[in-house]
């Protein structure tokens, strides 16, 4: 169905932070699948764990023990908080599951109403919750009636949030870092704020780290920046390094709302997603990939920064690690199609926001070359 606009590449292979077309031509990948393979393309560690499982067995059902999901779910836990893990298959099935998971635990505990806080700019999935969760409305247009049960605040706004809480709120969902709305980094000090309000109001604090998750902002999950804990948490993205999975991650307390027959996942946790997530978190682990993030983050700024002294129609540049939004002041959609003219894939938010989410293991020669092209687009641009 014609539901992309795709740019004019057939895309074929990749190794690291490199791509190729069918004609041979090779790219900097400074997009990853968006926000995908954080360990680049092809890590052999992945392809490995891959070929391996795929010998054995692809898909039993979770009427059966899956080892590898108890192997992998100790991994998340060991390195996050004390939770209990749901496996499933993508972002929006996470987010979908915590939707669900926070509706029920408010619905058993019978304190609070089941509705759920999000914030402007955010973005949450595509499915009809989440689409009801996520707030731009450009998103919900067209898919009346909207499932109800949400309110919208503005993002970061302390006292916004506090004004809304009444009897029928029960959780709060939010993105340490919002991706899909523009790279928007709250202010310092927003997080712990955040938890103290839900701690006092006995609400449910829901973080959606689906992109923010897996070293991409220079730690190994977004909220680690503030020292707080979420009581639900959700995954996907880098979580397989490009294989689909996702998983929700709630405390002991939360995750007990469901019970067998409550929620379920056919494909979710099969063997062949949890070998490539146990060797991705592994080597994220070994290689201390979120220092790396943080590291290259760093001179990736200042790089940016470097240019933006020479092009006036850059506005701001923001981020963490290597999650990095550089917002215009005109429309700069073109770049996309001009990149890959130049060898390099690039992406475009609303029209003005330059999104730069590369694979984690970039190195700074890399890091040279892409700006080093984006610096010469934007001299044709006249920016």
């Amino acid at each position: 169905m014609n539901t992309y606009s795709r740019l004019q590449v057939n895309l074929v292979r990749g190794k690291g932070v490199k791509v190729w077309d069918d004609t041979g031509k090779e790219y900097i990948d400074m997009l990853s699948g968006i926000a995908v393979c954080n360990l680049g393309h092809a890590h052999p560690a992945v392809v490995k764990a891959l070929q391996d499982q795929a010998e054995r067995l692809f898909h039993c059902s979770n009427l059966y023990h899956i080892p590898q999901q108890e192997t992998f779910a100790d991994m998340i836990v060991q390195n996050s908080f004390d939770s209990r893990v749901f496996f499933c298959n993508s972002g929006a099935e996470a987010n979908e599951g915590a939707i669900k998971l926070a509706r029920r635990y408010c619905s058993l505990e019978g304190r609070r109403g089941s509705r759920i806080v999000t914030f402007s700019g955010s973005f949450h999935g595509r499915t009809l919750a989440t689409v009801a969760a996520t707030g731009q409305d450009r998103f919900k247009q067209g898919y009346d009636p909207i499932p109800a049960g949400f309110v919208s605040i503005p993002f970061g706004d302390i006292d916004a949030l506090e004004e809304v809480i009444d009897d029928e709120v029960g959780a709060v969902m939010i993105e340490p870092i919002q991706g899909e709305g523009g790279i928007i980094v709250p202010p310092q000090g927003f997080f712990k704020k955040l938890r103290n309000l839900c701690d006092r109001h006995g609400l449910l604090l829901i973080l959606d780290e689906v992109q923010t998750g897996m070293a991409r902002t220079g730690s190994l999950f977004g909220y680690m920046y503030e020292d707080i804990e979420p009581d639900v948490m959700t995954l996907a993205k880098a979580l397989g390094n490009g294989f689909p999975v996702g998983a929700l991650v709630a405390k002991p307390k939360v995750a007990e709302a469901f019970s067998p027959g409550t929620h379920a996942s056919t494909f979710g946790g099969n063997p062949l997603a949890m070998s490539a997530c146990i060797a991705t978190l592994d080597t994220m682990l070994k290689d201390d990939i979120a220092k790396h993030s943080l590291q290259q983050g760093s001179y990736l700024k200042t790089c940016l920064e470097e240019i933006k002294e020479i092009h006036p129609g850059i506005k701001e540049i923001r981020g963490r690690g290597l999650m990095m939004g550089v917002e215009f002041d005109r429309n700069i959609s073109s770049l996309c199609a001009e990149g890959i003219n130049k060898g390099i894939l690039l992406n475009v938010q609303k029209e003005r926001i330059l999104r730069l989410v590369p694979p984690l293991v970039i190195s700074k020669a890399e890091i040279d070359a892409a700006v080093g092209i984006i610096d010469a687009l934007l001299r044709e641009k006249g920016l």
